[in-house]
């Protein structure tokens, strides 16, 4: 499988795309992680993976989207932009994660992902905008992976989406990506209503015979200001997504993503280890995309290194979540959440500035965390790969210990 996929590499992929994946991502994200293992042992905090909102606009309208996409047009200028990415990467960082709205509406995107030609930029895009000529100046640039949003069937994405012939304008998005050989991925957020149609073989099989090189499985997430509660997996069906993903990863000749679990399969939230945090269109340093709350923004006085290493509500909510839960804090006890935003007086940064009535509506529901129900990794590269460079480096000590604890008394 693995002789397979690096076939696949070779043979559809843009050699010149490879060395710069190997280099920019893989060589120097590694040193980056290694950078931030060894700032928190100083207890400092400054994330090697930085997710960037470029603007709130969208030519689609999603069900359960938490972005203002119909109001005011936010985008971070590319001045700003700039700024940001050059102190970043003075910092230890090199790996962008780019998302929207949809981030091609932004008119100089592609001009300051160029501008950076040492980083790797992960753009979430729905495909739609991505022409045949754009697709070529991705490969011309080399340092841009397309994850391009499929979520199911014609009527599925429809209705999910809010437009019409919405997957045939994606998968031709696809197309063009695969036809300039650049590493393509397909990402899919699974619900109730595409949960049956994408969790399957014979989707994987699909992509790979299309050229998609890696894919990513979200979970949906009832939040923003119309959650689709009747949309929201089951702990059983997460745990089966869970178990396909690891035997997928096992099998298949295709990379497979995720961001909420270690080698063991132990939850974890990206943020409360702090490995990542996230950038709102208005340049607000949020701790990850749907918790629209903050105290800092990129252009701080400070610089940005001391505006992470410095805050005080980024730190107590880091700790609040190693507290409380391997999982989503957010979904699990939005009540905590509300304490540390309160305590901090941290700003609404929506265009809608509803985001609080929002958090003090939700119901706390199940997440990632299922304890005692963890589904370790099979494939020897990504149990790997994960143990050295994608755990949860130590966040979650008092929380493990406390359950150590009482998993003794019971016995």
């Amino acid at each position: 499988m693995y002789l397979e996929m690096t076939k696949r590499l070779m043979a559809e992929t843009d050699k010149r795309l490879l060395a710069k994946l190997v280099w920019n991502f893989a060589l120097k994200g590694a040193l980056s992680v290694q950078r931030f293992k060894t700032r928190i042992k100083r207890g400092e905090y400054f994330p090697p993976f930085l997710y960037v909102s470029v603007l709130n606009s969208c030519n689609l309208r999603c069900q359960g989207c938490w972005v203002d996409v119909a109001a005011k047009q936010e985008r971070i200028r590319p001045d700003r932009m700039n700024k940001m990415i050059r102190e970043a990467v003075d910092a230890g960082n090199q790996f962008f994660g780019i998302l929207g709205g949809e981030p091609f509406m932004h008119r100089e995107l592609l001009d300051i992902l160029e501008a950076h030609p040492d980083c790797y930029f992960q753009v979430f895009t729905n495909g739609q905008l991505i022409t045949d000529s754009i697709a070529k100046r991705l490969r011309k640039m080399g340092n841009v992976t397309p994850l391009i949003s499929v979520e199911g069937t014609d009527i599925v994405s429809d209705q999910r989406r809010g437009g019409k012939d919405v997957l045939n304008k994606t998968l031709q998005g696809i197309e063009n990506c695969v036809n300039n050989k650049l590493l393509t991925g397909v990402a899919t957020s699974l619900c109730r209503t595409n949960y049956e149609d994408l969790l399957r073989e014979e989707w994987v099989d699909r992509l790979i015979e299309m050229g998609v090189m890696y894919m990513w499985y979200h979970t949906y997430r009832p939040v923003g200001p119309q959650p689709n509660e009747a949309l929201a997996l089951t702990p059983e069906q997460q745990r089966q997504v869970r178990e396909f993903v690891v035997n997928t990863r096992a099998t298949k000749p295709i990379a497979v993503i995720d961001a909420y679990y270690d080698h063991n399969g132990q939850a974890l939230c990206p943020a409360a280890t702090g490995i990542s945090h996230h950038i709102s269109p208005w340049g607000a340093i949020e701790p990850c995309p749907i918790i629209q709350f903050a105290k800092e923004k990129i252009d701080d006085d400070r610089g940005l290194k001391r505006a992470f290493l410095e805050s005080k509500y980024l730190s107590d909510f880091r700790e609040m979540v190693g507290e409380t839960t391997r999982g989503c804090v957010v979904l699990e006890r939005p009540d905590l959440l509300k304490e540390v935003i309160e305590t901090h007086k941290a700003e609404d940064g929506t265009a809608r500035k509803t985001a609080m009535p929002e958090l003090e509506a939700m119901e706390p529901r199940s997440s990632q965390f299922m304890p005692e129900a963890e589904i370790a990794e099979k494939s020897l590269p990504y149990k790997l790969a994960k143990k050295w460079f994608f755990n949860d480096f130590g966040s979650y000590q008092k929380l493990d210990a406390e359950r150590a604890k009482e998993t003794s008394l019971k016995g």
